[in-house]
């Protein structure tokens, strides 16, 4: 009785694959990414349950315009905003990019906010 054998071809290197695409360095490329992850707007879980609570609808354009300011208060060195839109009332953890709580405009007239080094409107 004959062992089966498999033959496999060999394993060559292919430069192709590991040059990073139109010239950048992998270093450069990895940071693209990681900035553009960072700039995307999270909504923590306690937000999440706040906003469908309490009936707040952000459109994408505000959702936009948010993101985009929270940006400028980043460059600035800001950490925990106030951010104000027509509808609703945001604090957002600038720095780590995160809404930490939501409430509706007219609930937050009636509001005393403290720990926020800022506030934003949008």
């Amino acid at each position: 009785m004959n062992p089966i054998r498999i033959v496999q071809p060999p394993i060559t290197y292919n430069n192709k694959l590991t040059q990073p695409k139109n010239n950048e360095t992998a270093n450069t490329h990895f940071q693209n990414l990681l900035n553009e992850a960072q700039q995307k707007l999270k909504i923590s879980k306690h937000a999440s349950q706040r906003i469908t609570q309490r009936n707040i609808n952000i459109s994408d354009v505000e959702w936009n315009k948010i993101e985009e300011k929270m940006q400028v208060a980043k460059s600035k060195g800001l950490n925990e905003s106030l951010f104000l839109t027509q509808n609703a009332a945001l604090i957002i953890n600038v720095k780590n990019a995160i809404v930490v709580t939501a409430l509706d405009r007219t609930e937050a007239g009636n509001q005393i906010f403290t720990n926020i080094d800022s506030a934003i409107l949008i």
